[in-house]
């Protein structure tokens, strides 16, 4: 290899890292939003049974639902939020697996007057029989972000590995 293929490839090399640096610089905030205000989770919500709510520290409420409340995988879900006592420009649901990364899945929802927020997501299939997800509603204000999280389950009767 001659000096100038050398250098060559030390200037891609050093391209490639850059334009590396760049794209994780510029996907960051959209994978780890910057949350203001941060609802403690409810340990007694099961969404299944009906929506739950998440009280925002210094005031405001964020109420989430789910419907089917079979909660299936790889089936259209519809979805609810309403909020109280906090003036929401937008909302998101960030669904993410507690123990297990399951990609980037944030359907925005659409206004629907009132402080409600509705739209559809899916949940992918998992390997494992049963899998527990956290839904981050994720409400876009005037302070910034604040979010509540709701946990539940999901059951996959064909899954074939003995995970949970």
């Amino acid at each position: 290899m001659g000096k100038s293929s050398l250098k060559l490839w030390i200037a891609a090399s050093l391209l490639f890292v850059m334009a590396a640096t760049m794209a994780v610089y510029k996907v960051w905030p959209l994978l780890h939003p910057e949350v203001v205000h941060l609802a403690p989770l409810d340990p007694n919500c099961d969404l299944r049974a009906g929506p739950c709510t998440g009280v925002l520290p210094g005031g405001g409420r964020i109420t989430f639902g789910i419907k089917p409340d079979t909660i299936p995988l790889i089936e259209t879900l519809e979805l609810d939020v309403r909020v109280d006592g906090i003036k929401a420009s937008s909302a998101e649901i960030d669904f993410v697996g507690v123990d297990m990364n399951m990609g980037f899945n944030r359907p925005k929802l659409s206004a629907a007057g009132e402080g409600r927020f509705s739209g559809q997501g899916v949940l992918p299939v998992c390997v494992r029989k049963a899998m527990e997800w956290e839904a981050r509603v994720l409400v876009k204000t005037n302070e910034g972000l604040v979010a509540a999280p709701f946990r539940f389950i999901t059951v996959n009767p064909d899954a074939t590995f003995p995970g949970k």
